[in-house]
């Protein structure tokens, strides 16, 4: 439930690559505790908004807040450890690792475990608490000694889910979190998503609309890298500006077309 403040804001975002403007101007406040939709034409510039507040690339201009404070020029890893994490179009998981050891390597920095040499992670009790727990959340710990290189493909997204929420970050990005699922596993995922997100922030990029309108609060739609409407899914289904966007006929501002 939204509690009134913006988790994550945009401030008249924008991102050159080159003479090539891909965001113009984007804006858009995503308030703590709802959850949040971006869609748009392949090409609207939906992963670069995602790599921007991720830290992955540098803006142009603009300015980017994370509870309140500013983001701009922070390394993702810094980034991180201010309450953001995400997941990745591409499973990004250690195959060769359990999954258990996948998920506890995901909780060592938020317990305060950093460089340490020293220590024997079978000793780190809190640190296997908690990855146990994720475990549960996601609904794979009979899969726990199984290295992550054997799982399904959905129990793979499944898992990189878990190692994104493991550190227990108040804000989540998942960019395509169902790309490649069958139906049934599709539902299954946004099952997943919506227990796992419970209080939290929830930031996603995905293209299966049942998706879109089975989870979000709200939908903001992207073309040519502007942000041209942010509702509630019923209004964006009947929004004509939306619908022209998907059309093909939706030109960028200043275009006489």
């Amino acid at each position: 439930m939204s509690t009134g403040a913006s988790a994550v804001e945009l401030r008249d975002v924008r991102k050159s690559f080159g003479k090539s403007e891909i965001i113009r101007g984007a804006s858009l406040a995503v308030p703590a505790g709802e959850r949040y939709a971006i869609i748009g034409p392949n090409g609207a510039g939906k992963s670069t908004l995602f790599n921007l507040v991720s830290g992955r690339f540098p803006m142009t201009s603009g300015e980017i807040l994370l509870n309140g404070q500013s983001i701009r020029g922070l390394r993702p890893f810094e980034i991180n450890r201010r309450g953001l994490s995400r997941s990745f179009q591409i499973t990004n998981i250690f195959h060769r690792l359990s999954v258990f050891e996948n998920l506890r390597c995901a909780v060592l920095w938020s317990l305060g475990y950093k460089y340490s040499f020293w220590q024997r992670l079978e000793g780190l009790r809190d640190a296997r608490e908690r990855a146990e727990q994720v475990l549960e959340q996601i609904g794979l710990k009979r899969r726990r000694d199984t290295a992550a290189g054997l799982l399904t493909y959905a129990e793979q997204r499944a898992l990189e889910i878990g190692i994104t929420i493991a550190g227990g970050a108040d804000v989540i990005l998942l960019d395509e979190p169902t790309a490649g699922m069958s139906r049934s596993e599709s539902d299954n995922a946004v099952e997943l998503i919506r227990r796992v997100t419970v209080g939290k922030t929830l930031l996603m990029v995905e293209h299966d609309m049942s998706v879109v309108f089975g989870l979000a609060d709200k939908i903001a739609v992207v073309v040519y890298g502007e942000v041209i409407a942010c509702d509630t899914p019923a209004n964006i289904r009947g929004n004509a500006r939306v619908q022209e966007a998907y059309l093909g006929t939706h030109a960028p501002a200043g275009s006489t077309t």
